[in-house]
């Protein structure tokens, strides 16, 4: 069975670490040694995966000067550049979908995930949906709690307003086809987390539980968890 391409959004301004993000992109931060992007190619190349597309806009040439053609980390990567002006998560996506080709893995790029890429893939070929997304039982442990899932579904998610009664969270690792993005704007900025809600409302969003934690490099806690993590696994 051929592998899905991985479409990692890597585009942003990380806003959230100025000023260290203003000159380097969160995907060049220094983790445990090594730049964060060197970590995830290597974990996706662990997991079998073989084709990446990086989503790139503030900063993108210094990720691609750090990465290449991704032969050094065991994987082929190529890039989709926002252009003048950035597209967020969705428009990013969007953007790259003549890339992609009919159904792909959706990662953040400042998320680091000891899942089954394969098991998703499963789960998401037999829900026979548009989507689906990983979901870990959280109960607001590390941020927010932003799902209510029933069912092998996502009944709703909420990224920006999370409701009472959400005991999971997006996980960061999720599937979609290239359906669930027709009727989007090209070239327009809009954010991924809106269209989740929208194929959630519609019972189109498929959920795979999983049960490891989440690593992320989003903010300064954030941060030292995962330096302490990659730090202790590569035995230094």
């Amino acid at each position: 069975m051929n592998t899905l391409p991985v479409a990692i959004l890597a585009g942003g301004l990380a806003t959230r670490l100025y000023p260290v993000t203003k000159k380097v992109p969160k995907a060049l931060l220094s983790i445990a040694g090594r730049p964060f992007i060197h970590w995830q190619l290597g974990l996706l190349a662990e997991q079998g995966i073989n084709d990446v597309v990086m989503c790139v806009g503030h900063l993108g040439e210094q990720i691609q000067g750090a990465v290449g053609d991704g032969s050094g980390f065991g994987v082929a990567v190529r890039y989709s550049f926002d252009g003048d002006t950035l597209l967020g998560t969705g428009g990013a996506l969007r953007r790259a979908l003549p890339m992609l080709g009919a159904a792909f893995f959706v990662l953040y790029g400042d998320s680091y995930l000891r899942c089954s890429f394969a098991a998703a893939r499963t789960a998401y070929e037999a829900s026979a949906t548009l989507g689906l997304m990983t979901v870990l039982c959280n109960q607001d442990r590390w941020e927010r709690s932003n799902v209510r899932f029933r069912e092998g579904r996502v009944a709703e998610y909420d990224k920006h307003s999370p409701r009472p009664g959400m005991r999971h969270i997006d996980y960061g690792l999720s599937i979609l086809s290239k359906q669930a993005l027709e009727g989007t704007p090209a070239d327009a900025a809009f954010d991924l987390a809106d269209l989740y809600g929208q194929l959630a409302s519609r019972g189109e969003l498929a959920a795979l539980p999983v049960t490891e934690r989440f690593y992320e490099v989003g903010s300064v806690a954030g941060i030292e968890a995962t330096e302490s993590y990659l730090t202790s696994r590569s035995g230094r």
